[in-house]
């Protein structure tokens, strides 16, 4: 989301003040620099090739933050995937507005991660919203949407990298229409909201006996990237893959929820009866393993056999 923002932002030819990253309020300065020196993300490079300034303090709240944007003359603040509550002294600093940019059509899907609720709840569709940002989270006057469409593949990696380019085209057009178009906001409907938490993390172990087909592949779909999925077989744990699972048509016959039906080691591969007495075929299984090294526990993956 970073990337596409100060992207959309340069492609409507917008001055780009500063960039203010969430995890200076949180990292550790001295890990962060090496981090940013030696082993930096894509948007890092991104920053430092545009000649972007990165703004470095504990909080969008702090006094001297504030002074900054005062001192800089903001005209505009856009936020995206932030994580701490940005108080009314902050966001009505800016000449124009602070705009959150959500990946979700609101007022529905509100909360940290639409992405993977949008997935879970079967959505055909899900979408970027501009809003203007105020004292409830998610909550601001609409000034801008776009749908993106949800495919049945689609994990929510795909669908984040589709909604964060909908947010750069979507970021491009407001700052240009800002010179020459009338904005006017559109307050959400609250009836129509809907707010999902984080998840739990205990969604992560599959349950054959007591999840339909339906609901395990919409789970791996909707985890994927940000937590692996887990199958409980023989005391081991087997990482999922979710770009190689399949739901089979045939009837499984007298074999009952979480069942195991076929077997083929050549592609680490296990077909499992769920509760709606259909089966999935989980191909390129690894085998998860906790491994002891310099007083902390490290995840790996291997190669699974049967």
């Amino acid at each position: 989301m970073l990337a596409n923002l100060v992207l959309g932002a340069r492609d409507a030819g917008a001055e780009i003040v500063g960039v203010f990253r969430y995890e200076h309020t949180c990292e550790n300065p001295v890990k962060m620099f090496f981090k940013d020196t030696f082993n930096p993300e894509p948007e890092t490079t991104l920053l430092k090739q545009f000649g972007i300034n990165q703004i470095r303090m504990k909080s969008a709240n702090c006094e001297n933050f504030r002074k900054l944007m005062i001192n800089l003359n903001v005209d505009l603040i856009l936020v995206g995937t932030w994580k701490e509550r940005i108080k009314k002294e902050t966001f009505s600093i800016p000449k124009i507005a602070t705009v959150n940019v959500h990946p979700s059509l609101l007022p529905k899907y509100r909360g940290p991660n639409p992405y993977m609720q949008t997935i879970l709840h079967g959505e055909k569709f899900s979408g970027v919203t501009l809003h203007l940002m105020d004292e409830k989270y998610d909550g601001g006057a609409i000034l801008s949407q776009q749908k993106v469409e949800i495919l049945e593949t689609d994990t929510s990696k795909e669908l984040r990298e589709k909604s964060v380019r909908a947010a750069r085209k979507l970021v491009a057009e407001f700052i240009t229409d800002l010179d020459d178009k009338i904005i006017t906001p559109i307050a959400q409907s609250e009836k129509n909201a809907t707010y999902f938490p984080n998840i739990s993390g205990d969604e992560k172990m599959l349950d054959f006996k007591f999840q339909t087909s339906d609901e395990i592949t919409k789970t791996v779909r909707a985890l994927h990237p940000f937590l692996p999925c887990y199958i409980t077989h023989n005391d081991k744990f087997l990482v999922v893959n979710p770009y190689s699972m399949q739901a089979l048509l045939e009837d499984t016959g007298n074999a009952k929820p979480g069942d195991i039906i076929a077997k083929n080691p050549e592609k680490s591969s296990l077909t499992i009866v769920c509760k709606d007495r259909k089966a999935i075929r989980f191909n390129g299984l690894k085998l998860y393993k906790k491994a002891f090294l310099t007083k902390r526990f490290i995840e790996k993956e291997v190669e699974i056999t049967f």
